[in-house]
């Protein structure tokens, strides 16, 4: 029950250990994952423009003439890292959108994967204890976000913070809920 690419497929099946098996598989909707960073990506136009603004403001709204260094002023290169900064940040959808593309998630009979290929692999494993709950977050579309592992803790500042884990913007987000309390079941009668 997969619609993986080939290279996605073979990527998630050097990562089963003996006697598992792959029982349902899928990657995030990019669009939908990317939608998320928007608020951030609208954050970083009016960032970006006043640092290209206060850039050449400090340049005297002219480019510099290098062949005169005794007059050159420095002060415009500071703008420099503020401009990198934004358009980092105005790039930021697009890198969500290449992760999405290389993340996989994965119900294996044993195991619950989180897995992302890229120039690093990481992969998150949860087992049936690991399961805490199930929170299931619909669209109207069918599809939507299914979390089942919830973190409290307390961040630098003594503030209490929670951290969800599972699975974002999948394809018919109830059958996979399904399949996932089919798992629990599966294995809570395993010795």
């Amino acid at each position: 029950m997969s619609d993986l690419p080939e290279r996605l497929m073979q990527k998630l099946r050097t990562e089963l250990r003996a006697g598992e098996k792959i029982v349902w598989a899928a990657q995030p909707i990019a669009g939908q994952v990317m939608k998320t960073s928007f608020l951030i990506w609208l954050f970083f136009i009016p960032w970006t423009l006043f640092s290209l603004f206060w850039t050449a403001g400090a340049s005297g709204f002219h480019w510099p003439d290098f062949s005169q260094l005794h007059i050159f002023s420095f002060f415009p290169l500071f703008g420099l890292p503020f401009i990198f900064i934004g358009l980092c940040g105005l790039s930021t959808p697009f890198w969500i959108q290449n992760k999405a593309k290389n993340t996989v998630y994965a119900v294996i009979n044993l195991r619950l994967l989180i897995c992302v290929f890229g120039k690093t692999i990481n992969i998150q494993a949860y087992h049936p204890k690991d399961v805490t709950h199930i929170n299931r977050v619909e669209k109207p579309d069918g599809s939507g976000d299914l979390y089942f592992s919830t973190e409290h803790y307390r961040d630098s500042d003594g503030d209490n913070r929670t951290k969800k884990e599972g699975f974002a913007a999948v394809r018919d987000v109830k059958n996979v809920e399904r399949i996932i309390e089919d798992f629990i079941k599966a294995n809570q009668t395993k010795p």
